[in-house]
């Protein structure tokens, strides 16, 4: 099942039918489509999410933006760390996780300066926006 908000099951459309190569970049950003496993229904459920990268790892924001819940995917990988990505035409499982405290502050800063906009969606919430290390399987 795809995002129930209209805008990205389009993107997620364009992205899945052209195997990226529409999709991938979006208003000058590059994204990603993660599938996780709902934790209440147990189906699979699929977003895209702006990226970044730290070595080998991808990372997204859980900002949802700066509302004050987590957004559904982040609450489905809390319970399942098992996901699936696509990144453009590369599809593969992988592991996804918080980062730890300790690293969050570094990675925040460095997805910050891809989307500007996590700082102030940051101050939009008394929540602290997570951020997920996404590890390739394999």
């Amino acid at each position: 099942l795809d995002s129930p908000k209209g805008w990205v099951a389009r993107h997620v459309h364009r992205y899945v039918e052209t195997d990226g190569k529409s999709g991938h970049r979006w208003s000058g950003v590059s994204t990603l489509l993660l599938t996780t496993r709902g934790r209440k229904t147990g189906k699979l459920r699929r977003t895209a999410l702006i990226y970044g990268r730290d070595g080998d790892r991808y990372l997204v924001v859980a900002s949802s933006g700066g509302s004050r819940s987590h957004p559904s995917w982040y609450l489905n990988l809390s319970v399942n760390p098992e996901v699936h990505v696509q990144v453009g035409a590369d599809r593969f499982d992988a592991r996804a996780v918080t980062t730890s405290p300790k690293e969050r502050p570094r990675v925040w800063r460095l997805m910050a300066s891809i989307w500007p906009e996590y700082d102030r969606y940051q101050k939009r919430t008394a929540r602290e926006i997570p951020v997920v290390v996404i590890e390739r399987k394999g």
